[in-house]
């Protein structure tokens, strides 16, 4: 790194820098012209490029082309317009050392002192599918060089980026009578290069991951837009905030209207989306209702209305319903609204919500009201991306499916068509249970749920306790769990697992297989008379 002179670090860094030359080239024109305006309303030189030239002359704007101060005409289909001398000379040169002084005064570089620049919308050219051709020429080269240049030299330029942030250089131009501060500045600069950083990661994951086909590259650039701080994070003592991916996503709670209710917390979003993603499942289907607690699924139910699939799922588990979240995968009518508010309830989203609806849930003004665009679409691709101590783990999405024909029935006795559809539904389910998974259910409707233990067994024993809990509390002659099939997202290592789920009446089991005592296993079902099929595919959820 090159020292300063002895000139330029004893100099003083200046506060308010005057306005007087600016440099425009945007590809975004939102606001160009008001701000062209006020600009020149300062008495500020406009010098601009190509099509922003055109749009503030239009306007009856006085404006300079780049050519005229480069002394050179933009060429190479306007590849080559500003990266030249006499730009980057003005925007680069350290103003109170007298060498660069000099230089200026010497080639008759002209001091910029604000640059607005957007670059080349590479993002937007790439999701419209745009050809490989198309694509590349949407790379900017001269426009992240300005910026650079500006940020670099933010003790004496201004560089903005965004249009969004017009409104804010006006505000520092009026109380400035003209003039930018330092901090302002500071700040512009800031968002500069975060600037430039998005947008060479998109090109540079663009290369990776679409030209060159890499699913893992040797560098990766993850890019996120700050969409707003929360209240606190998992507990109060912890600090967090919500980030927006770049480009493409799919649509989800960011992006839903919250009719109602407070402000959304760390653990709402999270609890709040595994409900989703587990909507999300039933999307095209009959009516089903999910109710999740701490990010698991307590009660799940598909029926021929909204409201008796809200009954069934809150009876697998009404206590710890309270205070949860639910998700529909239809839009909520009276009815089901009505008899969600006679509990606790923390969250409701829903793809949509008819006026009566509305009306239950305003009575309960804490309780947030989420209606999202449709749902998203479950088997979508993607990444996940966790933090460990000294890296972080990247995966594919866990979207794999599966359907009847994949099944395999490795019992004596095959299982019914009500029992292979059950055996689906629990599995659908037990996909969204944290590990150790083990899920009942009958007619679609789930019956017991054991979550997160630390062996198969218990998780077993724990969801056929609930389902007799429920017959108990009310009043029916037997537990859901009798005749229930049931799913275990890995697969049963030794018998015990499996024969619990027998005694508490199940009839059916459906499991990925693949233990080393697979032939136990099996021989344990045959011996109780269950059916059993496996699916060659495991759903972990750590």
């Amino acid at each position: 790194m090159p020292e300063l002179s002895p000139e330029t670090a004893a100099a003083p860094k200046p506060d308010l820098v005057p306005v007087r030359r600016a440099l425009l080239s945007v590809s975004d024109k939102t606001g160009l012209v008001e701000l062209g305006k006020v600009l020149v309303g300062y008495d500020v030189e406009l010098v601009s490029t190509g099509g922003t030239a055109k749009a503030l002359r239009d306007a009856g704007l006085p404006v300079k082309d780049i050519s005229e101060i480069t002394q050179f005409p933009e060429m190479m289909d306007g590849r080559v317009k500003t990266l030249h001398p006499m730009v980057h000379g003005g925007l680069l040169a350290v103003r109170d050392n007298p060498e660069h002084a000099a230089a200026m005064a010497e080639h008759e570089i002209g001091a910029i002192d604000l640059v607005i620049v957007n670059l080349y919308p590479f993002e937007a050219t790439v999701a419209k599918g745009a050809d490989r051709d198309t694509v590349i020429e949407n790379i900017d080269i001269g426009g992240p060089s300005m910026l650079r240049s500006a940020a670099k030299n933010h003790t004496y330029v201004t560089i903005v980026t965004d249009p969004a942030d017009y409104e804010g250089l006006l505000v520092e131009l009026e109380a400035t009578k003209g003039a930018t501060s330092l901090g302002f500045r500071k700040l512009m600069a800031a968002k500069a290069y975060a600037a430039t950083a998005a947008y060479d990661g998109a090109i540079s994951r663009w290369f990776a991951e679409v030209d060159q086909g890499q699913k893992f590259p040797s560098q990766v650039t993850m890019t996120r837009v700050l969409a707003g701080s929360l209240r606190y994070g998992e507990n109060p003592h912890q600090d967090a905030a919500l980030y927006l991916p770049r480009g493409g996503h799919a649509s989800g709670l960011p992006q839903a209207e919250q009719v109602q209710g407070k402000e959304l917390s760390y653990n709402n979003y999270n609890d709040a989306n595994a409900a989703l993603e587990l909507a999300a499942e039933f999307r095209g289907q009959k009516p089903a209702v999910v109710i999740v607690k701490h990010a698991n699924p307590c009660g799940v139910a598909q029926a021929d209305t909204l409201l008796d699939a809200w009954t069934g799922a809150l009876e697998c588990d009404d206590v710890s319903a309270f205070g949860g979240i639910v998700a529909v995968n239809q839009p909520l009518d009276g009815p089901t609204a009505e008899a969600i508010c006679r509990i606790f309830t923390e969250v409701v989203v829903a793809p949509g919500a008819d006026e009566e609806a509305r009306a239950f849930f305003a009575k309960k003004k804490n309780l947030r009201l989420l209606l999202t665009d449709g749902l998203p679409d479950p088997r979508r691709a993607g990444q996940t991306v966790i933090p460990i101590a000294g890296g972080i783990l990247v995966q594919d999405r866990d979207n794999g499916a599966i359907g009847f024909d994949d099944l395999k029935v490795v019992t004596k006795r095959a299982p019914t068509d009500r029992e292979l559809a059950d055996c689906l539904f629990a599995w659908t389910v037990a996909r969204h249970v944290k590990s150790n998974a083990i899920v009942y259910a009958r007619d679609g409707v789930t019956a017991g749920i054991g979550a997160g233990q630390m062996n198969r067994r218990d998780s077993s024993r724990i969801a056929a306790m609930k389902a007799a809990e429920a017959a108990e509390k009310f009043g029916w002659t037997q537990s859901r769990a009798v005749g229930s099939a049931v799913a275990s997202d890995a697969f049963f290592p030794f018998a015990d697992g499996l024969l619990a789920a027998a005694e508490a009446g199940a009839t059916a089991v459906i499991q990925p297989g693949g233990s080393i005592r697979d032939d136990e296993v099996i021989a344990a079902a045959d011996e109780a008379g269950l059916a059993m099929v496996f699916t060659g595919m495991r759903h972990f959820r750590h």
